[in-house]
């Protein structure tokens, strides 16, 4: 029987707009990621290099664009938080122990905020009995230290625990631990239809 929900947030619970944020930066003169980005963006999502360094990397491949420029485009891939899926957290966390778990930066985390609003992003947080964001922890998904390091310190059982996130690798991960993993599919399923996915053993 699960007693412990461990939720990722992009894609699951905000809508993330990928390929707006990739047009945006292709309006500074940025034709997509590349390796270098790639990797000052792992950097930053374990907290090791600070907001302005990880702005000032795009400058090398777009010059003429201003921090503003570069700060605007990259947030431009947050996208809305519908309510509904608050309220059926919020109903959750009466009857499991939630924890939030997300690969994040900085940048995106502050502009989340601001754009739900503090009465929003409150209410959300207090359905969590713990938010872990990957830049705050100094590691990031799917590192196995990741899911070892909550389940150790919170003495969850991994049997009585569900892994929910859109991405495959890091469900992977989860499940070579002993947890339960839902593999969400952005754009076909919905965090608010979890109890219509019969193989979950509630």
């Amino acid at each position: 029987m699960i007693n412990t929900i461990i939720f990722d947030f992009g894609d699951v619970f905000i809508n993330l707009e990928k390929e707006k944020s990739i047009e945006e930066f292709k309006k500074l003169g940025l034709d997509g990621p590349n390796e270098t980005l790639l990797a000052q963006n792992d950097l930053f999502e374990k907290g090791q290099i600070t907001d302005v360094q990880f702005v000032e990397s795009f400058q090398q491949f777009i010059p003429n664009a201003s921090i503003e420029e570069i700060t605007k485009a990259w947030n431009s891939v947050i996208g809305e938080f519908p309510l509904y899926r608050l309220e059926f957290l919020q109903l959750l966390s009466n009857k499991y122990r939630l924890f939030l778990l997300t690969n994040t930066d900085s940048i995106h985390i502050n502009r989340f905020e601001h754009k739900v609003g503090m009465s929003f992003y409150s209410d959300f947080y207090r359905c969590f009995e713990k938010v872990y964001y990957s830049y705050e922890m100094g590691m990031r998904k799917p590192q196995p230290e990741i899911f070892t390091t909550i389940i150790n310190k919170h003495d969850l059982s991994p049997k009585r625990t569900l892994f929910v996130d859109d991405k495959k690798e890091n469900t992977d991960v989860a499940e070579s631990l002993g947890l339960h993993v839902w593999n969400l599919q952005v754009g076909q399923e919905d965090v608010v239809n979890l109890f219509d996915q019969k193989h979950l053993p509630f």
